[in-house]
């Protein structure tokens, strides 16, 4: 298959509201040549990175929008419009190649269309990009509802945040300190060739000059290294973890922090790792495995206690609670497409929920640490505040680390180029138990 028509067939299902990225281009990567894959991953992730600002120009090139059952055709423009403004394509193959495959979407009239809007493209859309950087969705390539929160929230650091967003992400490792030390690991690097220098905030952390494959890394399949952002790898020092303690790492999939934990402390009595999705189990499952740790995974809801804890308390609650992910949108640019304004205020109720129901599975003297990938305090430092107003026996401790900005409560890091994604943590300690 086209490379092209594989992006624009991933593209389509995120924008008629039926998948992510995630979701919805590993199957269409396999209808590709292995060859090919790079591009096609490269084309579906760059058009959703500007989607936002080709978008804008598609419908200054078109003289009326797209039919919702169109989104295949609407896709397929948008990734032609990236290649010719964000990739060394030459302008004849990207506007061929795209055209080219309006053949196999069984809809005819898109060849003339296609072919008609993306020369126009060609020749005026430098133009016509220009007249539009007024409007702040141009010029950033955010969602207006985003762009505007951004800016409501962090006045003074949200053009750098919606950069950072658009930049791509640098590839940070995470030494697993059961085999190494950091420095010990920089040196098996040196010696391979792999350029790299140690992370600001996280004391396991590691980045990458460049990004590579994780096969080339000393060690990778022996469970030396793993794959992890600076800013998730600061939960397992913030955590004060000690021998004996058992611990809760509550929507816990993909696994990196389960792990972290277990590489951090060797002598947990037990670590519990659940997940609302039985199939995102298994990509847990095979972290713990490459690196020889062990956990007990249960698929539940977790505000539903009783279909999943036995009554044993635990010392330390790690709470990374479903949210916007608005941190991390450089890695996920299809967040800009999936995600809406009146997400929020629902997320941050599931929020408030998740504390609530996992609280009293907290042992008095215990440790909950409250974490996000988002950017929107909604979602932080307010859900926070609102559970330490109705939880007496909540108290708030201080963050061990320098990382962010100090927020009413906890801390908020912002996404930064080169370095860690956007992130959140509170730190909570249970002082009584509730009354009933």
């Amino acid at each position: 298959m086209n490379p092209r028509l594989a992006a624009a067939r991933a593209l389509a299902a995120v924008l008629s509201g039926k998948a992510s990225l995630n979701s919805s281009l590993p199957a269409q990567l396999d209808k590709v040549d292995e060859r090919d894959r790079g591009l096609t991953q490269d084309l579906a992730f760059g058009t959703a990175r500007w989607q936002p600002r080709l978008d804008l120009l598609a419908a200054q090139l078109l003289q009326k929008p797209f039919k919702a059952a169109d989104a295949d055709v609407q896709a397929l423009l948008l990734v032609g419009l990236y290649q010719l403004f964000y990739t060394r394509i030459p302008a004849h193959a990207a506007i061929g190649e795209t055209v080219g495959c309006a053949d196999k979407l069984k809809k005819p009239w898109a060849k003339a269309l296609l072919n008609a809007v993306l020369r126009r493209a060609q020749r005026e859309g430098q133009e016509l990009l220009a007249s539009m950087e007024r409007d702040p969705v141009v010029r950033t390539a955010h969602p207006r509802w985003l762009q505007k929160s951004l800016k409501a929230f962090w006045p003074e650091q949200w053009e750098a945040i919606c950069a950072a967003n658009n930049a791509h992400p640098p590839m940070i490792l995470r030494v697993n300190r059961r085999h190494h030390s950091r420095d010990t690991y920089l040196a098996l690097l040196a010696e391979a060739g792999i350029g790299a220098s140690a992370c600001q905030y996280s004391r396991d952390g590691i980045v990458l000059a460049e990004a590579c494959d994780v096969r080339g890394l000393p060690g990778f399949a022996e469970g030396w290294v793993s794959v992890q952002d600076e800013a998730a790898q600061l939960s397992a020092d913030l955590l004060e973890l000690a021998p004996g303690q058992r611990v809760l790492d509550a929507c816990c999939a993909p696994g990196g922090k389960t792990c972290h934990l277990l590489e951090a402390e060797a002598g947990l009595a037990q670590m519990v790792a659940i997940d609302l999705e039985a199939k995102r189990l298994t990509r847990v499952r095979e972290n713990l495995e490459r690196l020889q740790l062990d956990a007990e995974l249960i698929a539940c809801d977790a505000r539903d206690t009783a279909s999943w804890w036995d009554g044993k308390q635990f010392q330390r609650i790690l709470l990374d609670a479903p949210c916007s992910a608005t941190g991390v949108i450089r890695r996920h640019p299809d967040i800009k497409l999936t995600r809406q304004a009146d997400d929020i205020p629902a997320l941050a109720a599931l929020q408030g929920e998740l504390l609530d129901a996992l609280w009293p599975t907290l042992e008095v003297g215990g440790i909950l640490l409250y974490a996000t990938c988002s950017s929107l305090p909604t979602e932080n430092t307010e859900v926070i505040a609102a559970f330490l107003a109705r939880t007496p026996g909540a108290r708030e401790l201080d963050l061990a680390t320098e990382a962010g900005l100090r927020q009413p409560h906890g801390r908020q890091l912002l996404a930064q180029e080169g370095g860690h994604d956007g992130f959140y943590y509170a730190k909570l300690i249970k002082i009584a138990a509730s009354r009933g």
